[in-house]
């Protein structure tokens, strides 16, 4: 393909920046062969002149297409290069917070300095069992894939991990390790996971130590070899060290650190048993503060100390040992203060009594002066004699560090020694996982003799690397059967010769240490005469002449020559280890023990391998010249041994790389640094594994693939059937240069860039297509607006005509209306012409007519008023002496009345001030209201009074206008007689004026009185208006405060009824928990005893030979079903004691107080068992006296008969009373033992009682014998009696029947005097001898015996009864003392909580057993007294009996005609029972359980048939009172059942058939126990099938516990069935064919979405699914148990689903979340179709489906967020954060989520409390209940069909 193709217009690629190492740009225009410019714009929008290289002419790499940047596998890339695998790791680091990423077969890890939740269990459980390349890269997907292929192809395997310091290979190394320690499990008890873990913490405290780079870097490389058996559980491991940097015990760098153990010391000095090391603050130590960084932020040394000391304890060394470890640790501190004073130039001395050598001396048990002597002179041997020399200060000094560094090694190989010994197993080894964590390349301004052999380990590892990954191309090529060429790739070799090869520098530099004069000037001189020029790898500085050069695969590294031969050699003076060996500390010796000696137990494994971290020193005794040659092995050749040994075990294991990247310097979370990415990129050899890959043919694709995703290219004739042949067809069309690609068998091989150019024929494809979409839809669009203006137009026209035809009209109309207006007007003005004229007229008469009525008018007024006048001053008169009579009264009254005002104005002035009257007013303000509507009352009373004054005096008024009147009359009768007499004219008019004055006068007095009454009734008015404005007041006061009352009572009652609301959900959620927590346990349990069986059976087959010995539970708080499972075996007899375990027992503290009160319990019972015996002898001495009595007097017949009968009254009063005495016993021991139900004796109590309800039953049934055998006799006298006899009898009988209350006494003696009547006796006679008198005083003499009796036996009974009471009131106390202790439990956290209520409960528990244990022995032995003492009283009842059939006489018995007795038994209806005989139990298990097969029951007979045969077997032994049959065949049932499970656990029919019958045997039993709660659904059929014997509540709850555990191993079968499907069939296979697109894969294959044949697919799920659901329905299993199953499945389901959309980034797409929300509906529909839509199954899918929501909104702006935060309410802040950075397009045409985006959603969730953990818990199970699910079948119509085979059973 050409360039010209390729560097088109907008093509985007990569030029080289200082700063950036790469920038990307973009082509302004096309590249044309010959150009020499590139015309580019850079990102930041500045353009830029791109010159080529002349010589190569190089066009810079091409940008890889957006939707392949962020790949999981950087081989995916189509362009393969630096910047694009830079770019790629960029992305996902920085943008996705993704730190895993896959590049071939290494995973590249880059250190996010941050904790992740990325290593939980549960994404360990979301790993385990999957293939690499289907999940998202993680350091567990590669642990699991050498876990698998260790597994499958039976070769050990190795994970590399490397990286610069500080890069995390500890970490990644860690977590590797807990992957296998936790997925594989231990082969035996001692938990060797966890001990392997456990070394880390050791290693890392004497290994590691704070650099400028990490805190926390490893200065030594291991291996550990994680060994498994044949099973592959770890048995063990082994360790081995390479390196340590001795060096850094006595210096450090600026800002670094010694070793941890040492900073842990210093800080735990303050501990009592650290005292006598006499340490102190680190920076008072030589050897600890020389870095000047002596704390490490956010660490804390003591408790890192603490927890190297717990590792040590798990590991084995003993705490004597661990003294020993920091006695010499401290020893090296103190010596590191050890200074030295010079002499002179040769010599130096150490101060006299110088403490740190005498602390020293002291911790080491060496003497102080042997010390001090040779610190400051060593011994020279020759051939003949040997020289003491003193040496220098400078000399002691380096001797002194020499001697600390020594000592350190050797504790370093003694602690790895006795790790690898803990480690160590017994067990063969079959194979192993070595997890090798080691330094990667180094450089640095100064480099030394430790960077030179860091980097020489790297030369090896990358030589294997590169061999490996050539060898892996090359196999994948040959399968596929591809042409292979050479790949030239680099080759490391020369370096490795220039290293290790004879005379390279290793060689050479032994040499020169073996030279007497050997220094490190003489060395280098060799180095360059020897290699200078000769070797291309090798070169000279210029400027010095101490240091060389090696050109490493990675880069070239200067290394200095100073302090090589030095550390090389690595002396130490023979002297100083010879006083240290002849230390008192016996320990310090072992040390320095030979290499023979020295060798631990796991270093000389298998194969053969030795510890490689031997330090040479001078030779001690033994043979002298193999020990000097020993140990004049050299660092460097150790190094190279060690290294060829790991290279030999490394080619022998199946390699697995991590390369560890640190991306800054600055230890900030989530920065890339783009300069030192790269060259720890070049250093670790990912970017020679691109290279290596792009030379071949990177990029793969399968056909299936390939055609899904170029299926756009393609024409419709191109497709064939054959999807192979047709990729051929369209490829040869594509790409015309065949060497681009290659066909294999499975896959179509590319190379670099053709699958780019194949995207970008794709997406021009997909734009073109687009473009002409566009097209069509705008011309669609403006077509639809150009008719939609056309219509418009119309409807404007329209309009406009119809405007303009109206405003015509309109015209028309206004012209026709101004010509009638006109009319109308005209005749409007001449209408009111005339109108006016008339109207004139009209005027003119009325005024004139006016004004001759006005004359009349006032005449006529004037006489009036002359008669007014007369009235008004008449009345003037009387009105004034009225007023002035009314007025002084009301003065005298408002006088007296404001003097009372005023007194009470103060008294209310005075009550005011004080706070009652305001608490008054406010508490009767309802009276004050009251009083005010009274006094208002009575002031309109008042005013009613006022009203009524007023109308008298209007009365009085109108009298007086009357008089006046008449006045007038009078006066016009005076007038004529003036008129008569003109004389008296002028005295009349005087008299006028006088009356006009008087009159008004008497009008202004009526004006102020009319005043005045206005203004009081105004008044009035306004005082009512006022008081019923106060009462307005106070009635909305009151309403008010009444509302307020109101609102608060609902407010309270909303608040109670939310807090109710809250504390029930509370509650239920508490009660789920703690039934969750309690079926966890009990799967726990059931766990361990499949475990403990299976553990049994294995010792029974490694024996061969069952040894004897009694069965025993695994715990003494193991649950019910253990206990009832092995208690038929220890109850089998009736005297055997029931012992328990008494080690176990011993351990635990016994509860006192419960202890006491059991005691007197069993006091108080062998008390009532020593009255009753008291009481028998007391009656056995009485019936022997009145024996006797009888003996004496045989003359007197009818008192023996009285005898006799009171003798038989007697005993049956005996027999009632021990009756009673034994139901009062029974009760008494049913009511101790009921609050223990679920303690182990509760068996041996129902035992018990059982046996005394036997016996009582017995004794009943004797009784009914004896009084049927009485009837008959009494039947046979009468038929020979004559007929005339019966008269008397019958008189006799009626006065005897009259005593009501001896009922059964008289009958009794009546019939015993019938039978021994002979029958020629006559009635009379006997009455003639005072026979029946006699009989009737005998008869009273008993009746008050008896009531003597009942009288004593009620006190007793009462007695008992108050013991009861006292019992009763101290169980009560009991009781809440307990329920204090569980309100103390309630405060404590959850987990402490759990504990003490488990440990108290044990406590109670075991207290109890023991204590019952003892009382059931004393019981016991008291039962079986009591059995012999009814047998011997029944035995003398029989006697008794006998000996009345005795006294008859002779002649009597002759006379009597004897007849066969027949005793009639009552008969009964057992239906619905089965009978069987004992040794038919083992036969009806195996049959019926055992050997049973679910599919034929299923459909051929009713469900749960299994169950009701054992409950109506169950019924006939509650029906024959065999509480041992009930026993054995509940016991062998629940055993048999678990036996079945275990056997075909992981068939679905069985464990579910199982689980139906399981739940009907349970609710037969509840149905049938005769409870009320349980009998309301029941017929009155069914309730007479009620048990009648036994209380099987225990047994109950153990079948429920069994059927938890059952419905625990059906959801694991349904897990195991669902899991392979799940993944398939709800991610990766397409139900909407050609919504999601294919994206190119790298090497890690993934499971193809393709349906190929044997993939699972959505169908698959839903077949499953009613396949399921039919096989429990067919089993009759109760519908809400199938509801929780059908919950449970959709709850794997959905879990199951989310996990891996969390784990998979190439399913977070758009597409995938369409294809998720449909399969969602499909699964929604399925549930609607069964009916179980309200099973809350569909609940359980909820994140699911806003997880697919997420991927489909919109994620842009802020109201994308709100959205996002408020829709995504099942999921939490860490999923919806991890979907948004997992999101993918999969086309060109979908945009990226930014991370300013995600950061929105990040605050806005940040307030959300919810959990961190990422992954939903796919092994959660939900709590199940069963609920109670009467059967409505009768148990008589069951019919047993022949196929079971139990025809050894018989209807009852």
């Amino acid at each position: 393909m050409a360039a010209s193709e390729l560097y088109t217009k907008f093509a985007r690629v990569w030029i080289p920046d200082p700063e950036e190492v790469w920038k990307s740009a973009e082509l302004l225009k096309d590249y044309k062969p010959g150009d020499k410019v590139l015309l580019l714009r850079l990102e930041e929008g500045k353009d830029l002149e791109y010159r080529l290289d002349p010589k190569t002419k190089e066009l810079p790499h091409l940008r890889n297409p957006d939707i392949l940047v962020g790949e999981n596998d950087l081989t995916a890339l189509s362009y393969l290069h630096e910047p694009a695998v830079l770019h790629n790791l960029r992305v996902r680091f920085i943008d996705s917070k993704l730190i895993y990423t896959y590049c071939g077969i290494v995973l590249v890890a880059i250190n996010p300095y941050e904790q992740l939740p990325i290593y939980g269990e549960d994404i360990i459980n979301a790993y385990s069992g999957q293939n690499m390349g289907d999940m998202d890269p993680h350091i567990f997907a590669v642990a699991e894939e050498a876990y698998k292929q260790m597994a499958r192809d039976e070769r050990n395997q190795s994970i590399i991990v490397s990286g610069e310091s500080g890069a995390g290979k500890t970490v990644s190394a860690k977590y590797a390790m807990r992957y296998f320690a936790t997925v594989s499990g231990s082969a035996s008890e001692a938990n060797v996971e966890e001990k392997v873990l456990a070394s880390n913490p050791i290693m890392e405290s004497i290994g590691n130590a704070k650099t400028t780079r990490n805190d926390n870097s490893s200065r030594f490389g291991k291996y550990i070899e994680i060994g498994f058996d044949k099973r592959y559980r770890i048995i063990g491991a082994n360790m081995r060290t390479y390196l340590l940097e001795k060096s850094r015990v006595v210096f450090q760098a600026e800002e670094e650190r010694n070793y941890h153990i040492f900073y842990q010391l210093c800080a735990s000095a303050k501990l009592p048993e650290f005292k006598m090391l006499r340490l102190g603050n680190a920076n008072n130590f030589h050897y600890t503060k020389q870095g000047g960084s002596p704390v490490i932020e956010g660490v804390d040394d003591t408790k890192e100390m603490a927890h190297t000391r717990q590792a040590c304890t798990l590991l084995g060394i003993s705490e004597s040992y661990q003294m020993g470890i920091f006695r010499i640790l401290a020893g090296i501190l103190h010596l590191g203060n050890v200074a030295f004073t010079s002499r002179d130039s040769d010599s130096c001395t150490i101060p006299p009594k110088h403490e740190p050598l005498s602390i020293f001396s002291d911790l080491m048990g060496v003497d102080y002066e042997e010390m001090c002597h040779w610190l400051c002179h060593r011994k020279l041997a020759t051939a003949t004699e040997t020289y003491i020399k003193p040496i220098s200060k400078l000399q002691a000094t380096n001797a002194r560090d020499a001697l600390a560094k020594h000592i350190y090694a050797k504790l370093f190989s003694w602690i790895v020694d006795h790790v690898n010994q803990a480690l160590h197993s017994a067990v063969k080894q079959h194979s192993f996982i070595g997890v090798l964590d080691i330094y990667g390349f180094e450089t640095f301004e100064i480099n030394s003799f430790e960077q030179f052999c860091i980097n020489y380990a790297n030369e090896k590892l990358q030589q294997q690397f590169n061999m490996h990954v050539f060898k892996l191309e090359q196999e994948e090529y040959m399968k596929e059967q591809i042409p292979w060429t050479l790949i030239d790739f680099y080759d490391n070799q020369p370096c490795i010769n220039l290293i290790e090869s004879k005379l390279g520098i290793l060689d050479l530099l032994d040499e020169e240490c073996k030279m007497p004069k050997g220094t490190d000037d003489t060395w280098a001189q060799k180095l360059y005469n020897t290699h200078l020029n000769k070797c291309a790898l090798f070169e000279k500085p210029r400027l010095s002449n101490k240091a060389f050069i090696i050109q490493h695969f990675a880069d070239k590294v200067e290394y200095q020559c100073e302090g090589f031969l030095e550390k090389n050699k690595d002396t130490v003076f023979e002297e100083q280890i010879k006083v240290l060996k002849s230390s008192k500390f016996k320990m310090l010796p072992e040390l320095f023990q030979d290499d023979e000696k020295a060798i631990s137990p796991t270093s000389a494994t298998s194969s053969g391998r030795m510890p490689l971290t031997r330090i040479p020193a001078k030779p001690t005794k033994g043979r002298p010249g193999q020990a000097a040659k020993e140990h004049k092995k050299t660092v460097g050749h150790q190094f190279r041994n060690s290294l060829h040994l790991l290279m030999e075990t490394l080619n022998a294991t199946t390699p697995h790389y991590v390369r560890c990247i640190k991306p800054n310097d600055f230890k900030f979370p989530f920065t890339f640094d783009e300069k030192r990415a790269v060259q720890q990129l070049r250093a670790c050899g990912v970017l020679e594994t691109i290279r290596i890959s792009a030379a071949g043919f990177p990029s793969r694709w399968t056909y299936q693939e390939f055609f899904s995703r170029y299926r756009v290219l393609m024409k419709q004739k191109d497709v064939l059937s054959d999807r192979k042949q047709t990729c051929k067809n369209v490829l040869e069309k594509l790409i015309l240069d065949k060497d681009k690609y290659q066909f294999g068998k499975t896959k179509i091989f590319f190379r670099a860039g053709q699958v780019a150019y194949l995207e970008k024929l794709r997406a021009d494809k997909l734009r073109a297509a687009c473009i002409r979409i566009q097209k069509t839809i705008r011309g669609w669009l403006l077509r639809k607006k150009y008719l939609r203006m056309r219509k418009a137009a119309i409807t404007v026209q329209r309009y406009v005509r119809g405007y303009q035809a109206r405003c015509y009209t309109k015209f028309l109309r206004r012209t026709k209306a101004a010509t009638i207006i006109q009319k109308y007007w005209r005749m409007y003005i001449v209408r009111r012409r005339y109108k006016i004229r008339r109207s004139a007229t009209i005027v003119l008469q009325s005024y004139l007519r006016g004004y001759l009525a006005r004359n009349r008018y006032r005449k006529m007024l004037r006489e009036h008023k002359a008669v007014i006048i007369q009235k008004w001053v008449r009345g003037w008169l009387a009105r004034t002496h009225y007023k002035k009579s009314m007025h002084a009264i009301i003065y005298l009254q408002c006088c007296f009345r404001r003097m009372m005002a005023k007194r009470e104005l103060k008294k209310l002035k005075i009550e005011a001030r004080s706070v009652e009257r305001y608490k008054k007013l406010h508490i009767g303000m309802e009276n004050k209201i009251m009083q005010l509507q009274r006094k208002v009352d009575e002031q309109n009373k008042d005013y009613k009074c006022l009203m009524e004054k007023l109308t008298n005096l209007e009365g009085i008024y109108n009298s007086e206008t009357e008089k006046l009147r008449s006045d007038l009359e009078r006066l016009q009768l005076s007038e004529e007689e003036a008129k008569i007499a003109t004389g008296r004219v002028l005295s009349l008019q005087e008299e006028i004026a006088k009356l006009r004055k008087d009159l008004e006068q008497t009008q202004s007095e009526k004006k102020s009185i009319e005043e005045r009454a206005d203004r009081y009734k105004q008044e009035t008015e306004q005082l009512v208006s006022n008081l019923k404005e106060e009462n307005t007041l106070l009635k909305q006061e009151k309403e008010a405060l009444n509302h307020l009352i109101v609102e608060q009572a609902k407010e309270m009652t909303e608040t109670m009824e939310k807090k109710l609301v809250e504390e029930t959900k509370q509650l239920e959620l508490d009660l789920n928990d703690e039934r969750l927590r309690y079926q966890n346990l009990l799967n726990e349990f059931s766990r361990l005893e499949e475990r403990y069986d299976d553990l049994k059976e294995e010792m029974t087959l490694m024996v061969n030979v069952p040894k004897p010995g009694h069965k025993r539970t695994d715990s003494t708080h193991s649950s019910n079903e253990s206990e009832y499972t092995f208690s038929s075996e220890i109850a089998e007899t009736e005297d055997m004691p029931l012992r328990t375990e008494e080690p176990s027992e011993k351990k635990v503290p016994l509860d006192m107080s419960l202890f006491l009160k059991l005691q007197k319990r069993v006091t108080e019972l062998e008390q009532e068992k020593q009255v009753m015996q008291d009481e028998l002898d007391r009656k056995e001495e009485q019936m022997l006296r009145s024996k006797a009595k009888e003996e004496e007097k045989p003359q007197i017949r009818g008192a023996e008969l009285e005898y006799e009968s009171l003798k038989r009254q007697e005993l049956e009063s005996e027999n009632k009373k021990l009756k009673n005495e034994l139901n009062e016993l029974r009760k008494a021991l049913s009511e101790k033992s009921a609050p223990e139900v679920t303690a182990p004796g509760a068996p041996a109590y129902r035992v018990l009682m059982e046996q005394l309800t036997s016996v009582s039953e017995e004794l009943d049934v004797r009784k009914e014998e004896v009084l049927i055998l009485r009837s008959q006799l009494v039947s046979q006298k009468e038929a020979i009696q004559p007929k005339n006899t019966m008269t008397d009898s019958t008189i006799l009988l009626e006065d005897v029947q009259k005593m009501k209350d001896k009922g059964e006494i008289a009958q009794a003696y009546i019939g015993l005097k019938e039978t021994n009547r002979s029958p020629a006796m006559d009635c009379h006679e006997l009455n003639e001898d005072g026979e029946l008198w006699l009989v009737y005083e005998g008869l009273k003499q008993a009746n008050r015996l008896l009531e003597s009796q009942l009288q004593s036996q009620k006190r007793s009974h009462e007695n008992e009864a108050e013991a009861l009471r006292g019992e009763i009131q101290s169980l009560k106390e009991e009781n809440n003392r307990q329920q204090q202790l569980l309100a103390q439990n309630l405060q404590l956290p959850p987990e402490a909580r759990i504990e003490a209520s488990l440990q108290h409960e044990i406590t109670r528990l075991t207290n109890e057993n023991l204590d019952l244990m003892e009382q059931l022995e004393k019981q016991d032995k008291t039962v079986r007294k009591l059995k012999k003492q009814l047998k011997v009283f029944a035995k003398k009842i029989g006697e008794l009996e006998v000996g009345q059939m005795e006294n008859i006489s002779p002649g009597q018995i002759v006379d009597e005609p004897i007849r066969p007795v027949n005793i009639p038994r009552k008969e009964k209806d057992f239906q619905g029972m089965l009978d069987y005989k004992k040794e038919d139990e083992q036969k009806l298990v195996k049959n019926l359980i055992l050997e049973l097969k679910p599919r034929g029951v299923a459909v051929n007979l009713i469900p749960g048939l299994p169950a009701y045969i054992l409950f109506m077997c169950v019924r006939h032994a509650d029906y024959l009172n065999d509480d041992q049959k009930v026993r054995s065949l509940l016991t062998s049932t629940i055993n048999s059942i678990k036996k079945v499970l275990k056997k075909r656990g992981d068939d679905f029919e069985t464990v579910s058939f199982w689980l139906s019958n399981t739940c009907r045997f349970l609710h037969c039993l509840k149905q049938y126990s005769g409870e009320e709660g349980f009998m309301k659904h029941n017929t009155s059929r069914q309730n007479e099938h009620c048990l009648t014997n036994f209380d099987l509540a225990e047994y109950r709850q153990v079948l429920s516990d069994l059927a938890i555990q059952i419905y625990q191993q059906l959801v694991r079968v349904l897990e195991n069935i669902l899991q392979p499907m799940i993944v398939s069939g709800m991610l990766e296979h397409e139900t909407i064919q050609g919504v999601s697109g294919v994206k190119p894969t790298g090497l890690r294959k993934r499971t193809s979405s393709i349906a190929d044949e044997g993939t699972y697919t959505l169908d698959s799920i839903l077949r499953q699914l009613n396949s399921f659901h039919s096989v429990l329905c067919q089993h009759g299993m109760d519908p809400e148990l199938i509801k929780q199953v059908v919950k449970q499945m959709f709850y794997i389901v959905g879990a199951v689903t989310l996990n891996n959309l969390l784990l998979r980034k190439d399913m977070c797409s758009w597409s995938k979340g369409m294809q998720i929300r449909y399969n969602v509906s499909q699964l929604e529909e399925w549930l609607r179709d069964k009916n179980l839509m309200t099973s809350g199954a569909k609940e359980t899918l909820e994140p699911l489906i806003q997880a697919a929501q997420l991927l489909q909104v919109k994620k842009k702006t802020d109201d994308d967020a709100e959205a996002i935060c408020s829709m995504c309410s099942a999921l939490t802040t860490a999923q919806i954060v991890k979907v948004l950075n997992l999101y993918t397009p999969v086309n060109e045409f979908e945009e990226r989520v930014s991370v300013s985006f995600i950061r929105t959603i990040q605050m806005r969730l940040r307030d959300r409390k919810d959990s961190p953990q990422l992954l939903m818990d796919a092994k959660h199970i939900f709590p199940v209940t069963f609920p109670f699910n009467p059967s409505s079948l009768a148990l008589e119509t069951i019919q047993i069909p022949a196929s079971l085979g139990l025809g050894f059973i018989s209807r009852v």
